[in-house]
């Protein structure tokens, strides 16, 4: 449950309360069987005071304006971890057929939760069209695969997560091409193999039937193998049966057999073998090198990925203009007078930033032909935009752009957007500076966001001054315990920086 202080509000004159139900969270809010096996309807009553809006995923809602009373009651079965609640002084705006999405202030945990018939998304991504775009069909993905089919494990939140994915990209590519979805894919999957990286191969987090050891909280499963390695599996799955819309109808089958139930993945091969009997005869289930059973439980990457060939109309102009900034010597007129990344997409700009981010630290003059040629237009673009573009900045210790940093955080809210910035600044000789900015800046942030900060601030500090610096007037703001998201970072040789698995759930 996250209280907000008015102050932490865009409107600064309420207070605002939201629940974060995943994955194990919902049983500080009520009591309950907090696992995705258990799945029942629900009604609530809740008592809020004039002013205050409260709203919860629920498919039925009374309000009893005398009483102060709003009256829920969600019909179909659901998991714990989809009740969902937010209360405040909420502006409505008209988005067409009631689906309602709650835009949460940027202290919301992560990027977006799928709470039936109430999404929440953080507000913080509404500058980025694209991304937004993503996120909203993605959350709609999950009405199918998630809310309705449910994985009866997080050991198998792939179940959820893959097939949205696989859902999510078959609605953009009807609505917005197969070039914009191979871009999106592209981006995703580069992430998965810096992720991939980090992690080491052998890393058992890369399984998509991964062991839940006892006292792991299950959102630490939550990474980019659940979303890019299950989209990949069923990717396959689909290319076996030779036809999408033949992938559909089993889809729909599978959702007409298995709704409001929790299933395991043997539940979803079954049905694909029983409706694809000719495959069964085939035994492509044991097909050499592609076995269903090494694809839930091997390590490392995916064992095929999709074609994404009909995205290179995007994709080529990225890998054109990254290989000019990155071949040596530079020729700085082929690099900077080639393409015009103001009329980009912004996946091929993050596309093209999140490259220069793994070649960094770049020679000094590439770095400094790269801030003169695209620093000020990329100061006009959007937060995924130039939270990349800042990254580069700091891991290059770049001084002269140092101050956009500055006044990035100074105004952004956003632990998906601040926690990167600050753990690459924390990880070499700019640390005073982040120090100095987060003693300026800390007022503004919400208690969790700034115990993380906190934390990641005292890495590497001497012990004397790690206690110093915890117990300084400036920095001893009444935060309550670290929750499963505000752990301290790893070691800067083992971080994974939060820019590779921010995830939407």
């Amino acid at each position: 449950i996250w209280w907000l202080d008015p102050e932490l509000t865009y409107g600064i004159s309420k207070p605002f309360v939201f629940t974060q139900g995943h994955s194990v969270c919902n049983r500080s809010f009520f009591p309950c069987f907090d696992t995705p096996a258990v799945k029942c309807p629900y009604s609530a009553v809740v008592k809020a005071p004039p002013g205050m809006q409260v709203l919860m995923s629920a498919t039925q809602s009374t309000y009893k304006e005398q009483e102060g009373v709003y009256e829920f009651y969600m019909e179909y079965p659901v998991p714990a971890y989809l009740v969902a609640l937010v209360a405040g002084d909420l502006v409505p705006a008209d988005i067409g057929p009631r689906y309602d999405i709650v835009f949460l202030p940027p202290s919301f945990p992560i990027v977006a939760m799928e709470n039936p018939c109430l999404t929440f998304i953080i507000s913080s991504i509404l500058e980025s069209d694209e991304f937004l775009i993503i996120d909203v069909i993605h959350e709609v993905a999950h009405s199918w695969f998630g809310n309705a089919v449910t994985n009866a494990t997080w050991e198998e939140m792939w179940l959820s997560e893959g097939l949205a994915t696989y859902a999510q990209r078959r609605i953009t590519t009807e609505t917005y091409g197969a070039a914009f979805t191979c871009l999106e894919t592209a981006f995703r999957l580069d992430a998965l193999h810096r992720q991939m990286k980090l992690l080491g191969e052998d890393n058992p987090v890369s399984k998509l039937q991964v062991k839940l050891e006892p006292g792991v909280n299950p959102s630490n499963l939550m990474n980019l193998f659940t979303y890019e390695k299950g989209y990949c599996f069923v990717y396959y799955l689909s290319q076996l049966c030779g036809d999408p819309v033949r992938f559909d109808a089993f889809l729909r089958a599978y959702i007409e057999k298995y709704k409001f139930t929790s299933v395991v993945a043997q539940d979803l091969l079954d049905s694909f073998l029983a409706f694809f009997p000719e495959l069964r005869e085939q035994c492509i289930d044991s097909k050499t090198g592609l076995e269903f059973e090494r694809w839930l439980n091997a390590t490392g990457p995916p064992l095929a990925e999709p074609d994404l060939s009909q995205g290179s109309s995007l994709t080529g102009p990225v890998e054109t203009l990254f290989s000019l900034w990155t071949t040596e010597p530079l020729d700085v007129a082929a690099a900077s007078g080639g393409v015009d990344i103001t009329k980009w997409q912004t996946f091929q700009t993050v596309l093209f930033l999140d490259r220069l981010l793994d070649g960094s630290p770049l020679p000094h003059e590439v770095i400094a032909k790269l801030s003169e040629c695209y620093s000020a237009q990329l100061d006009g673009m959007n937060a995924e935009i130039r939270i990349r573009w800042l990254q580069i900045i700091v891991r290059n210790d770049y001084y002269p752009d140092l101050h956009k940093v500055r006044l990035f955080l100074e105004n952004q809210m956003s632990r998906m957007y601040t926690i990167p910035l600050y753990e690459d600044l924390c990880t070499g000789p700019l640390k005073p500076f982040a120090l100095e900015v987060f003693y300026q800046t800390q007022s503004q942030l919400h208690p969790n966001l700034r115990k993380t900060i906190q934390q990641i601030l005292a890495q590497g500090l001497n012990p004397l001054l790690a206690i110093d610096t915890a117990a300084a007037p400036a920095l001893a703001a009444d935060a309550p315990a670290a929750g499963p998201e505000d752990k301290a970072p790893e070691a800067a040789n083992g971080a994974v920086s939060l820019r590779d698995v921010n995830v939407s759930a």
